[in-house]
């Protein structure tokens, strides 16, 4: 609270209507307390009738209920007045906060402290060098069958120890240098196709660690200024908010990983253990074989790029690292989209399922969903910044800071100690679930489906598939409350569902009027909102 709340003052600068609502919820908070110590009396004077009330209850009860009744009354009253007082605090307060001028973004100079750090860490520079040197002699070592992937790691290997010492020099670029090359090290078995898993799992693991120790760890370091964005209830760029993304990223690049191994030839046979041969189906169809390189082993390759971008940063990237957040919101956002609408589309385009597939996709909707808020976040930090007369580009480079925090009256989340109950709730700010919003999810699921059931083919089997899944999609990103709008898109889809069931000359009567219910309950089930859990400064009137 400010100094001039304290004395009962409202802030200067403000709108003369902000004036009065901050003046008007000090009078609410003085009467909070007054009801506060009124309600400790109530509680005192209760036990001290505590005795007698037991008495009339054993000799006269009649007489105790009506002696109870204005007792039980007043004490309703003393209960509920504190709590609609915190309600209407609260409007008071946003309404105050929606006529507040836009705060200032002052330039904190972020960039060039979080570059000073990345070469001051002396200890990381000087791990990267043995991992250089391990390239150079990784292809005699482990007997690479591959010419071009050879000397791919010898001169990789050779770059990571010249680009090492320049940063030992603190050459500003040669860490994002080396860096670079550590990707690209993860990368090459994929573009060469590593004919030896050896090959595959030294290069990806080297890579990982060039790229990390060059700037992921040095990068670790927290900044200064506040935390929680304008308006916000919560900071989106916590490690418990990007814990989820961490741990599904991880898992799915294992799982594609071993997709990969089977495309590259590593392993005989893809396991799946529900659509038997699906998996080895898809994996070697004409749709996979298109790609220049292993579409599974892309999938991993972009798995961990996510992963790394999640662990990267501190826990202000929101606005410290716009750059990094954008990024990370390509990564997971539209490309997560596209490669969830195009694994739910395989039984069109290869006429086969695949389980390790699907999981993959199921995690990268969850990931999508819990990603969302942190790159809105970042988007409100620019625009504020750009209001205020600064540019946008360098901010989104560099970062920057807010003049003061966020006032906090009580409706901030804050973090609660590491790795506690509260954290993993925590984990989960931004995204309430909806019983609708699961509903649309397994009708959609449903539509896709259906065709398998009633044995439907040709375009309807086509139709239904792509709508089901674009269904599926939706429901899973409205679950960001950021993007709880996005529902309405299921309305629409509900709808093209429902015509279209009798529009097809070729389905049965049962499929025509599975595809006219799913897309009435897709309909009725998209319009609902559901809860809203927290504020999002500017972009609260989207939240709808």
């Amino acid at each position: 609270m400010t100094d001039h709340e304290h004395r009962g003052q409202a802030p200067a600068g403000l709108p003369e209507r902000a004036q009065k609502l901050m003046a008007h919820l000090q009078e609410m908070r003085v009467l909070q307390r007054i009801l506060g110590r009124e309600y400790d009396r109530e509680m005192a004077e209760q036990r001290r009738h505590d005795a007698h009330v037991r008495r009339l209850m054993e000799t006269n009860p009649k007489g105790h209920i009506e002696m109870m009744r204005p007792m039980q009354e007043r004490k309703a009253l003393v209960r509920e007045l504190p709590e609609a007082l915190l309600r209407h605090e609260r409007d008071l307060y946003e309404e105050a906060e929606r006529l507040r001028p836009a705060p200032e973004v002052t330039e904190l100079g972020h960039g060039p402290l979080m570059a000073w750090h990345v070469l001051a860490e002396h200890w990381v520079h000087i791990a990267v060098m043995p991992l250089g040197v391990w390239l150079i002699f990784s292809p005699v070592a482990l007997a690479y069958r591959s010419a071009a992937l050879a000397w791919s790691d010898m001169v990789s290997g050779f770059l990571v120890v010249v680009f090492a010492v320049l940063s030992m020099k603190r050459v500003a670029w040669a860490p994002w240098a080396n860096a670079l090359v550590g990707l690209w090290v993860a990368f090459a078995p994929l573009a060469f196709w590593a004919p030896e898993p050896a090959s595959y799992a030294n290069d990806t693991l080297v890579g990982i660690l060039i790229a990390a120790f060059s700037v992921i760890i040095p990068m670790r370091t927290e900044m200064p200024g506040p935390d929680v964005p304008p308006g916000w209830t919560y900071n989106p760029s916590t490690w418990p908010q990007r814990a989820p993304v961490i741990a599904l990223a991880t898992i799915s690049f294992f799982l594609s990983r071993y997709m990969a191994s089977f495309q590259l030839g590593h392993i005989p046979n893809a396991w799946d253990p529900i659509f038997g041969a699906g998996t080895a189906r898809v994996l070697t169809s004409d749709v996979s074989r298109a790609f220049p390189i292993s579409d599974a082993g892309l999938g991993a390759y972009t798995y961990l790029l996510e992963l790394l971008s999640g662990v990267m940063g501190d826990s202000r990237r929101w606005r410290t690292m716009p750059w990094m957040v954008a990024m990370f919101g390509i990564v997971v956002i539209p490309l997560g989209i596209v490669s969830v609408v195009l694994i739910m589309l395989q039984p069109v385009a290869v006429g086969a399922w695949c389980t390790i597939c699907l999981i993959t996709a199921l995690f990268m909707l969850i990931m999508v969903a819990v990603s969302l808020d942190e790159v809105v976040a970042m988007i409100q930090f620019l625009v504020i910044g750009k209001r205020s007369g600064l540019s946008a580009w360098r901010l989104f480079w560099i970062g920057g800071s807010l003049p003061k925090a966020v006032e906090d009256i009580g409706l901030s989340r804050r973090p609660g100690p590491s790795w506690t109950a509260s954290s993993w709730r925590e984990m989960l700010w931004g995204a309430s679930f909806t019983w609708p919003l699961l509903g649309s999810a397994l009708v959609g699921t449903w539509v896709v489906a259906a065709p398998w059931v009633f044995g439907t083919q040709g375009a309807p089997f086509r139709f239904e598939s792509i709508f089901g899944a674009l269904a599926v999609v939706s429901a899973f990103v409205a679950w960001a409350e950021v993007t709880r709008l996005l529902r309405v898109v299921n309305v629409v889809i509900g709808l093209a569902i429902a015509i279209a069931a009798w529009l097809f000359p070729d389905m049965t009567i049962a499929a025509r009027l599975s595809d006219l219910t799913a897309g009435l309950l897709l309909i009725a089930l998209s319009v609902p909102r559901g809860p809203i859990r927290d504020r999002y400064g500017g972009w609260d009137p989207l939240v709808i």
